[in-house]
């Protein structure tokens, strides 16, 4: 029988997946850091604009589909967050609004700003847009200043259940390190997924030597960074929940929560492995270019397995830092019983929805671009 835990559980695991994805595509993002960095001309970095500008839809996508996720089957967080921590949501809301200008605008006719302002906007989109969503996450396990009146959840008179009471609208997450860490992991991963999909998706050589020459530094970087925040976390206290719903620190509560759930702890190394194997493989042979079907999935599960031990084995997925009850879990900010239960019948067709994807971004990548196509095909 399906039971209303299960239904919670059910969505976090949802949400976590739809996480993994937008992190996975946030290869876009990277790609925009490159334009000058690898493109050395302007043919390199047409066909760096026009390889991006294929998918970035699909990031913009997963971003407005992972709130509204949230915004239906945890809508107490959704308050919480985007109604408090404003200014760091409207802050990645512009950057993918100067991405989507950026696209459409830099090559029509009477553009006076030139392409390369344009240019520009992609590489503050590409730099911003992975450090801004990584600091977020991290408040999953930092926690955020707000609380929340639980006498009103039950009155439907009353419009304001939780209240921030941090002064900066969510820009307190700036001040917090391992927010930081977190941020600059997912930046340079993504700079890492955005050469390895650029590999595999152009064919232009003095392009390809820039791209792996990014793609080392970028992934030494990340090493650095991963590092220092998987040591912060596991030594973090962690934000428990006993079965009352009483929420107390519990010293290494994430690592505890990793290596009590084996199955998320698997996904996690192998997650990591993949990610390692993608840029291994790519560094060492001159002509493999296939890395980015190795680093996508494993980013997805390495992401997953993160929002999972957020959110599984009695643990507030959004922390209060100011009231420790107020702090948010899966049972006490989910949607009703019929709801949860209603989407999950409705989420059964994302498998399809996730095929049709597939089916047509081989179709548009079965081949890789070069130069010639710039001639024969519309450009960004």
């Amino acid at each position: 029988m399906i039971t209303y835990e299960f239904l919670q559980q059910y969505w976090w695991f949802l949400i976590s997946l739809l996480g993994g994805l937008l992190v996975f595509l946030l290869f876009v993002q990277g790609g925009n850091v490159l334009i000058f960095s690898a493109g050395k001309t302007e043919e390199e970095r047409q066909l760096l604009v026009n390889s991006t500008g294929r998918k970035w839809e699909l990031t913009f996508t997963t971003l407005v589909t992972f709130g509204g996720a949230f915004f239906a089957s945890f809508p107490l967080f959704y308050s919480t967050s985007f109604g408090g921590a404003y200014w760091v949501w409207i802050a990645i809301l512009i950057t993918f609004v100067f991405q989507a200008v950026s696209y459409e605008f830099q090559s029509k006719a009477g553009n006076i700003l030139g392409k390369n302002t344009f240019r520009v906007f992609l590489t503050v989109n590409g730099s911003l847009a992975p450090l801004l969503i990584g600091i977020a996450v991290g408040t999953f396990f930092t926690g955020s200043p707000f609380v929340v009146n639980k006498d009103a959840v039950a009155d439907i008179g009353m419009p304001t259940i939780s209240q921030w009471v941090g002064e900066w609208g969510g820009l307190e997450a700036l001040t917090n390190p391992f927010n930081g860490f977190l941020g600059l992991t997912v930046y340079f991963l993504s700079i890492i997924l955005g050469a390895l999909y650029a590999i595999n998706n152009i064919c232009h050589e003095s392009l390809e030597i820039q791209l792996r020459r990014s793609l080392k530094r970028a992934f030494i970087s990340f090493l650095f960074w991963l590092v220092i925040t998987l040591w912060f976390l596991f030594y973090l206290e962690g934000f428990a929940v006993d079965k009352y719903g009483v929420v107390s620190m519990v010293e290494h509560k994430y690592l505890y929560n990793l290596l009590e759930m084996p199955v998320v702890l698997v996904m996690f190394l192998l997650g990591a492995v993949l990610i390692v194997v993608g840029v291994v493989f790519t560094l060492l042979k001159p002509r493999y270019n296939r890395g980015i079907w190795w680093a996508g999935p494993g980013t997805v599960m390495a992401v997953v397995s993160l929002f999972l031990i957020a959110g599984y084995n009695g643990t507030a997925y959004y922390p209060s830092n100011v009231d420790l009850q107020s702090s948010l879990t899966l049972a006490n900010s989910c949607s009703s019983e019929f709801t949860l239960r209603t989407m999950a019948i409705v989420s059964l067709i994302i498998p399809f929805v996730v095929a049709y994807i597939a089916y047509f971004w081989r179709k548009m990548d079965r081949h890789s671009l070069t130069k010639e196509e710039l001639k024969q095909t519309d450009i960004y």
